[in-house]
């Protein structure tokens, strides 16, 4: 939340700063009329406080019918004090509303632009991979190595979600504990929040009101399925002032995040875009001064976890029109993902200043004897699944059907480092006696020769089970 005393003093650029993030200008005019108006029922209420004390001073000094009538007439006043203290608490709930839907002011240093098209590749690591054979997109991976599953995902929850099985799921829970390893390595607190959250945690952050149609809202409870680790991880401190010497803190947090947004996309095959997926993530409490700085540290955390799984990519400082809500910078970090030939966004870091703070109302104290001040947060994704995995399967999948697994994450898989695509388990080597081989002879004539040869794979010599391609195209369009 911006400054109250910011908006006043320059509306102007506020208004410019709205145009710049394609924003109207509605929710100003809307602040100022409302503010305008509360100011002159102030004035006007504090007069006739002051005439009502000035009065009431005097009365035990009178007598008679003066005194009934001036008695009468401070009763007129008080009723109108009560009149104008109502309307300017409305007008104040009004003025506030319009404060919570006014976006961050962006630094000088980021870009003025309308959207994506006008973000800024400041950095690019690693080598594009050259194929010998066309590659596969990772649903069609998924798929063939029955380790994603869409269609039961559609069965038991509905279209958007998907369920991960065998060394899918084992792969994304390695890349978790990847990154929050790491993560800790670095100075990172874990903690496991609830992955609900109540309006003021979601409105601390930013996400209330203005992504309020894009999260899951618990009636009964008034209760919202966290929309990302960033919201309960911040507001672990809702409401508190925090000595110097806590500072900085730093907070990493895995949990699963829940959005509806992905309808709304075209990105709609595969893991891409869901409306549920995991997320580790960094936060940051710090000092105000060199908050800055310490957003190039951040993205620097995020980059080594990109590193180490030796994935490609680059990172983009997002413009005035594509940042969010809450920012007053914000990095981009986008794998590369070979089958689609297309970078997708997997982290985002970002600095908030004091717009955050303000709206959870965390604070520090400089000095003991000093005013309280607000901090600065920052957050970035570290990193975000699934795309993270979508990466890992298009740029490590060979032309014999199989998918290496990255040499950061083998130790979490028990050392294992190839994908077999006819037997369960990232197979380093055969962990069980293949199955005898059939031999021309005992197949000769057989009318079902071919078929059972095909069920046989080539790496291992393991009999495939029968196999039937799910249908989950047709359910998800």
């Amino acid at each position: 939340m911006l400054d109250v005393n910011i908006i006043r003093k320059d509306p102007e650029s506020i208004r410019k700063m709205l145009a710049n993030r394609n924003m109207s200008d509605d929710v100003l005019n809307r602040f100022l009329e409302a503010d305008g108006e509360w100011k002159v029922l102030m004035d006007r209420g504090n007069r006739l406080r002051q005439e009502r004390n000035t009065v009431s001073s005097e009365i035990p000094k009178l007598g008679g019918e003066e005194k009934r009538k001036r008695i009468s007439d401070m009763r007129v006043v008080s009723e109108e004090i009560k009149t104008i203290e109502a309307e300017a608490e409305r007008l104040a709930l009004v003025r506030d509303e319009c404060v919570l839907n006014i976006p961050n002011i962006p630094d000088s240093s980021v870009p003025v632009g309308k959207d994506a098209n006008d973000n800024v590749i400041v950095y690019q690591w690693g080598n594009i991979r050259e194929f010998d054979f066309k590659p596969k997109e990772h649903f069609e991976i998924g798929e063939d190595l029955d380790i994603i599953d869409f269609e039961r995902g559609v069965k038991v929850a509905g279209s958007g979600f998907y369920v991960l099985k065998g060394d899918g799921a084992r792969l994304e829970r390695a890349l978790i504990n990847y990154f929050l390893d790491e993560n800790r390595k670095r100075g990172y607190k874990e903690v496991f929040p609830p992955a609900v959250v109540n309006t003021n945690s979601v409105t601390g952050t930013g996400q209330y009101p203005n992504l309020k149609e894009d999260m899951y809202h618990i009636e009964k409870d008034d209760l919202w399925l966290n929309p990302t680790a960033e919201v309960p991880v911040t507001n672990l401190h809702y409401d508190e002032i925090l000595e110097r010497s806590r500072l900085p803190i730093l907070y990493t947090a895995y949990l699963p995040s829940f959005r509806r947004e992905a309808g709304r996309h075209s990105d709609t095959r595969g893991i891409i875009r869901v409306h549920e997926f995991n997320k580790v993530e960094m936060v940051r409490f710090v000092e105000p001064e060199g908050s800055f700085d310490v957003l190039e540290q951040l993205r620097g955390d995020a980059e080594s976890l990109i590193r180490g799984l030796d994935l490609p990519y680059r990172v983009l400082l997002l413009c005035t029109g594509d940042m969010s809500f809450s920012c007053a910078k914000c990095y981009d970090l986008e794998l590369h993902a070979p089958g689609k030939n297309a970078w997708l966004e997997t982290s985002s870091c970002s600095c908030f200043t004091d717009f955050q703070a303000r709206r959870t109302k965390i604070k520090y104290r400089p000095e003991p004897h000093l005013k309280s001040e607000f901090v600065h947060t920052l957050n970035g994704s570290g990193l975000a699944l699934p795309r993270t995995m979508v990466a890992v399967l298009e740029n490590y999948q060979n032309k014999d059907g199989t998918v290496t697994v990255p040499k950061a994450i083998r130790p979490y898989m028990g050392g294992q480092e190839i994908r077999c695509p006819s037997f369960p388990g990232f197979l380093s080597a055969p962990q069980h006696p293949p199955a005898p081989l059939p031999s021309e002879a005992s197949l000769s004539g057989h009318p079902r020769r071919s078929s059972e040869m095909k069920r046989l794979c080539r790496i291992c010599g393991i009999r495939r089970p029968p196999y039937k391609r799910p249908s989950h195209r047709r359910a998800l369009s």
